[in-house]
């Protein structure tokens, strides 16, 4: 939790111990500074996630972070597939957009540059 929220934690409870504050307005401005916590975490992974790649299926790590050499090949390395066999279908997801991997194209060496915000479906 940030720092600020603890500092308006203590003095919360500093008011309420010393009968300055109700205990339901105490009980408010905890609420109010809990949420606008949460909103900023939010947004924070939002603009994050904007600069990843997420993968899907059997990987063990489903958020990368994007840059610019980041390929499908890459990723799938990075992420961690751990599938009792070579994956069968292979899609990347850009903007709502569903584009269908050539694994022959992709086992023969060809790979995909990968954008901020792809999803990779591996089945």
């Amino acid at each position: 939790m940030k720092a600020w929220i603890w500092a308006w934690l203590s003095v919360c409870g500093m008011l309420l111990a010393a009968g300055c504050v109700s205990q339901a307005k105490a009980r408010e401005d905890v609420k109010k500074a809990y949420l606008a916590g949460q909103g900023e975490a939010m947004a924070r992974m939002q603009r994050n996630l904007g600069q990843s790649v997420i993968i899907q299926g059997q990987v063990r790590q489903s958020f990368l972070p994007w840059t610019r050499e980041l390929t499908l090949a890459k990723a799938i390395v990075a992420a961690g597939y751990y599938g009792p066999e070579d994956p069968k279908e292979i899609t990347i997801i850009r903007n709502d957009e569903e584009v269908p991997v050539d694994m022959q194209r992709l086992l023969s060496g060809e790979d995909y540059p990968l954008a901020p915000g792809d999803t990779i479906r591996i089945k």
